[in-house]
């Protein structure tokens, strides 16, 4: 097993970080990493803001959930999808800017931000440092999009916990590779699959001193409870995405 297959077959996800800063050569690294990425027709649709100062970060913890763990590691990037500069592109071929009212603009611009998290995380773990993704970036999206001052047609998609890990985790098991690696066409014979992985998940819980429960029981939880998980919706309309071009 080669260095980079070891660093992605043993990730954590880690919710507790020593006070120690991470080195700007380490974070210009990491940042390099997730830029080189590919994206959609090298459109390169994500922007990364970088929050490290304190009380900025406590705000953002308490708009993603209160989690702690936002406000307690040292650097907290936001990835951000980015057409604002594909707008002003527009501008400057003087060609209309339409694409932003179309769905795809929307699954574009979330993909090339989730790839350009990968590879930063890759990057991150690689130089010894400990990572965890927010989703909850996006519970009050409003108020996320004030406090990053972002102009139209960009919406921030996920945070990513940067810093060096002040907890020992045992590796948390996945699904079997059968599950989510179909040959030709989807198998839809999943329930064998997930009650096999549930077994596992009830022995990760159990050895992390956590709650044992079965794995399906917490994915239903979660789904029954967050018919919307945040104010998206609102957001986006407010950002550009989805509404018709300007006559």
């Amino acid at each position: 097993m080669n260095e980079m297959l070891d660093t992605l077959l043993n990730h954590r996800s880690y919710r507790k970080y020593r006070p120690d800063p991470v080195e700007p050569e380490k974070l210009e690294q990491l940042l390099s990493a997730a830029q080189a990425m590919p994206s959609w027709v090298n459109g390169q649709q994500v922007t990364i803001i970088s929050v490290q100062d304190p009380e900025r970060r406590e705000r953002i913890a308490a708009l993603s959930g209160n989690q702690r763990h936002v406000a307690e590691a040292p650097v907290f990037l936001v990835f951000c999808m980015d057409f604002y500069r594909a707008k002003l592109a527009s501008e400057m071929e003087g060609q209309p800017f339409e694409s932003a009212k179309d769905v795809d603009a929307l699954l574009v611009g979330a993909a090339d931000a989730g790839i350009a998290l990968a590879g930063a995380a890759m990057a991150a773990e690689s130089l010894g440092l400990g990572i965890i993704p927010i989703g909850g970036i996006r519970r009050n999206t409003a108020e996320v999009i004030r406090l990053l001052e972002l102009p139209e047609y960009v919406f921030p998609v996920a945070g990513l916990c940067i810093g060096y890990p002040d907890e020992t985790l045992p590796k948390k098991p996945r699904l079997p590779l059968a599950a989510v690696y179909h040959e030709e066409t989807y198998n839809r014979d999943q329930r064998g699959y997930i009650e096999a992985y549930n077994a596992e998940h009830r022995r990760y819980t159990a050895e992390a001193g956590q709650t044992v429960r079965d794995w399906s029981a917490v994915i239903a939880h979660f789904y029954a409870l967050n018919p919307r998980y945040g104010d998206a919706l609102l957001t986006l309309k407010q950002q550009g995405f989805g509404s018709e071009p300007e006559e």
